[in-house]
């Protein structure tokens, strides 16, 4: 049967919205059932933390179990993967991290590309770290630090977390924009790092304020700076490593991502659930505690952030020449 022309394009255009209205009636029922929250690292640490801190609020107020489910293994890859291979409807999800930004320099071979595998939901938090040294070292700034290692080509050392962590990457890149020759020693978690920190063993570390600001109070540690691009509200006698160093910044931070396919009402909708969690006071309270900022973004904007990142620590990792063992 021949339709006439304005039946036809009616029915047309009645199909045309199908996928939409679909889409709109999937993210109003969202949540059926429980959703997973992938954490790539093992229970916890940090990102374990404040996966289950979101995952509490999300619970609360869509009213369905989003259970953490650790997938620790190759720097997060093993955790990244699996998400990518789940199924894009809004029932996996994935606690992200710097490694996401690193992993892809630093990996030769991976089974997914992050950029274009994983959808971008939200931000979580953001960490700058402390530029920390043990007190034998004569430098009380930055300046004067430069001034130290300089006189000691090869003889100052700096502790990380691991290679290619945070820790790591703000070395290197310090190393880069100031020219510096520092030894990296790299441990397995920055508690074993802080420790050799004050036992003298290593000269400098980057790390977050939460994990070292009672060493500090204590004077076991002494901070030359942070690596803000502004002072911090909270510790405002601190410089800038960028007062010294111009143009330096460095931050650790924390997101959440989806398989790529995720219906876009979905991530709109948990989008707004995790920024409403931000502006808790609770959360902003416990967050505030660690030394971590709230970090408010739209889905694209976390996106163009995890880009930026990539990109920006690429060129360090190359210069650097770090590879994953």
């Amino acid at each position: 049967m021949k339709l006439p022309r304005r039946r036809f394009l009616q029915l047309a255009a009645g199909a045309a919205v199908l996928p939409a209205v679909s889409n709109i009636a999937s993210a109003q029922s969202y949540p059926s059932r429980p959703v997973r929250l992938i954490v790539p690292f093992a229970p916890g640490g940090n990102t374990d933390i404040y996966g289950r801190l979101i995952g509490q609020w999300l619970s609360e107020r869509l009213g369905q179990p989003f259970v953490i489910e650790n997938r620790p293994g190759a720097n997060t890859n093993l955790g990244t993967e699996a998400v990518v291979r789940a199924s894009a409807d809004g029932y996996t999800l994935l606690m992200v991290s710097p490694s996401a930004a690193t992993n892809a320099t630093m990996y030769e071979k991976l089974s997914f590309n992050f950029i274009r595998d994983v959808a971008p939901v939200a931000g979580l938090i953001r960490q700058y770290p402390l530029m920390l040294v043990n007190p034998s070292v004569p430098a009380k700034t930055v300046s004067e630090f430069l001034t130290y290692a300089t006189a000691n080509l090869g003889k100052v050392s700096f502790a990380s977390q691991g290679l290619g962590s945070p820790g790591h990457v703000a070395g290197e890149l310090f190393k880069m924009m100031t020219g510096l020759d520092m030894v990296h020693v790299p441990y397995r978690g920055g508690a074993p790092a802080l420790t050799d920190l004050i036992g003298g063993q290593v000269q400098l570390m980057f790390i977050s304020a939460g994990a070292s600001i009672e060493y500090v109070r204590a004077g076991k540690l002494r901070a030359l700076a942070i690596s803000s691009a502004t002072r911090s509200e909270a510790m405002p006698d601190i410089p800038t490593v960028g007062e010294s160093v111009p143009g330096y910044e460095m931050s650790s931070w924390f997101g959440v991502g989806a398989p790529r396919q995720t219906p876009v009402d979905i991530i709109n909708r948990l989008n707004k659930e995790i920024n409403a969690g931000l502006a808790d006071p609770n959360i902003k309270a416990r967050l505030a505690d660690a030394d971590a900022t709230p970090f408010v973004v739209s889905p694209a904007e976390f996106g163009k952030f995890v880009a930026d990142e990539t990109e920006k620590w690429g060129k360090v990792i190359r210069a650097a020449n770090i590879k994953a063992e």
